[in-house]
């Protein structure tokens, strides 16, 4: 089984500061660092740290090809990774103290990705598969069709936030993942409450009170709490999340496993640097489980 992954990649700029800066406020930053980065690099990571045979949709600029080959060497499948003129995607993030974290983002060839790229990228999944997606690409509803019409698993991770691009795909997804404020602008958008959406199975993650899966088809819940770490930057942890979370639902696992294994995997990733580069292997996420006082 394979997982594609329609999803940006960014080289984030890290500026460690002793605060957040107020507005018209000059800072000094006390460190710099470049990395992979993007929610679509991010999760596509997750994905194969977990395990899962993944198999990236996106595009790059002439100054990207080193995030491809850092794809690759993670073990993400990166032949459908375009080469397109201009630049590629990047963010600057600003990291406080406390891990907390302001990021602003240039979507570059990110929002290039053709419907025909994506489409041809397709045309090799088998029913069974599944399909992942975030809001920094252009090209979602066209892969959202077909990967549903081609009896894919739909997966959106509804960031950076739009309603408008939610109701462009909500029919074709078979797993929305929302926080809980995206959640809330989400259900204020349709009218409706969490459990009307129109959406057969939705999680919503809480930060560091964990995330909560909903079958609202079926009408129960999965709660998973969030595990105690000391954060250093909590940059990626919800990609993390995704990542770990489609793994092990497309592994096999129940719901309240994966959420545990994704929960897992998020709160080892907010303990480290970085983003894509930080995101833990499986086989550190089992440890860290094991070491959990039995409940």
């Amino acid at each position: 089984m394979t997982v594609f992954n329609l999803g940006s990649i960014n080289a984030d700029h890290f500026y460690r500061l002793p605060h957040l800066p107020a507005p018209g406020e000059t800072l000094a930053a006390q460190d710099y660092a470049i990395g992979l980065g993007g929610k679509g690099a991010n999760q596509s990571v997750a994905l194969a740290r977990a395990g899962a045979e993944v198999r990236h949709v996106g595009a790059i600029g002439e100054d990207g090809r080193w995030m491809a080959d850092r794809m690759t060497a993670a073990g993400v499948d990166c032949r459908h990774v375009a080469e397109l003129p201009g630049a590629s995607g990047h963010a600057i993030i600003e990291v406080e103290t406390s891990g907390e974290n302001l990021i602003i983002v240039y979507p570059g060839a990110n929002r290039a990705i053709s419907p025909g790229q994506a489409l041809f990228a397709l045309n090799t999944a088998r029913a069974g598969d599944w399909l992942v997606m975030q809001n920094e690409t252009s090209a979602q509803v066209e892969a959202a069709q077909a990967a549903r019409a081609a009896g894919m698993t739909v997966v959106y991770s509804a960031a950076p936030f739009d309603a408008g691009s939610v109701r462009a795909v909500i029919d074709h997804i078979s797993l929305l993942i929302v926080n809980e404020i995206e959640a809330a602008q989400l259900c204020a958008d349709f009218g409706v409450t969490l459990q009307e959406l129109p959406v057969a199975r939705l999680v919503v993650t809480l930060g560091a009170r964990g995330a909560t899966w909903y079958d609202l088809a079926a009408g129960t819940q999965v709660s998973a709490p969030a595990f105690h770490v000391t954060p250093v930057d909590t940059t990626g942890a919800g990609d993390t999340f995704a990542g770990y979370l489609v793994a092990g639902l497309a592994e096999g696992l129940p719901p309240a496993e994966a959420m545990r294994l994704a929960s897992a995997a998020a709160a080892l990733k907010v303990t480290r640097a970085g983003t894509a580069d930080a995101i833990p292997a499986r086989a550190e996420v089992e440890a860290f489980l094991k070491a959990q006082p039995s409940e």
